[in-house]
């Protein structure tokens, strides 16, 4: 049984780096294409990435991996009618089959500009309090920076965290192979979430 715990976590552990991989590619070659505006939607960026990680040859060939873009958590609702639009909804969705089962993984992103609260806020109550309360299942936040520093930024998320009194839960810069801007922050509830800021304030240049 501990074997399969260890083959178990090896594999959830490659299949999320594979997903970040996909994703940090993504943003990469939408900063080189130009094509995001900063002033769309948060959806509207997320589906640009989503078409560059289905259009990724990697995805396929190599990683196997399933995308489903705004996907609906399955959630104990009544089935009446307009049910559908009661679910919780999650940005993306990644899913590959081993072992005989699916693993899955899944990112919810949220716009953030270094002098605006209200985003900042959102970024907490909307995006990392949805993993934190297990509303969301396990994954990744996604900071799309559209105007400002992402250090500013980043302070200004664990300054409001401070002010909730939640010190131990502010977001650290840690280490990752393909990102500089990956944070990491610790919670009791889930342990580790991982946070990568996605900085296009100067795509437009």
């Amino acid at each position: 049984m501990a074997l399969n715990t260890i083959v178990y976590e090896k594999f959830k552990n490659a299949f999320e780096q594979k997903c970040c991989q996909l994703i940090i590619e993504a943003y990469q070659a939408s900063l080189t294409e130009k094509v995001i505006q900063l002033d769309w939607n948060e959806n509207d960026i997320s589906y640009e990435l989503f078409e560059k990680m289905e259009a990724n040859s990697k995805r396929v060939s190599k990683f196997k991996i399933h995308l489903s873009p705004e996907f609906r958590i399955p959630k104990n609702v009544s089935k009446t009618k307009g049910f559908s639009d009661k679910l919780p909804r999650i940005d993306l969705k990644m899913a590959h089959f081993a072992l005989k089962q699916e693993f899955k993984y899944f990112f919810e992103a949220k716009r953030l500009k270094e002098k605006s609260s209200d985003l900042k806020r959102a970024y907490i109550n909307e995006g990392m309090d949805r993993y934190i309360s297990e509303k969301y299942p396990i994954g990744c936040m996604l900071g799309y920076l559209l105007e400002g520093k992402t250090d500013e930024t980043i302070k200004g998320i664990n300054s409001l965290l401070e002010k909730d009194k939640r010190n131990s839960e502010i977001l650290n810069l840690a280490s990752h192979k393909l990102m500089k801007s990956y944070y990491e922050s610790n919670h009791s509830e889930i342990g580790i979430l991982k946070h990568l800021i996605f900085d296009f304030k100067n795509i437009s240049n």
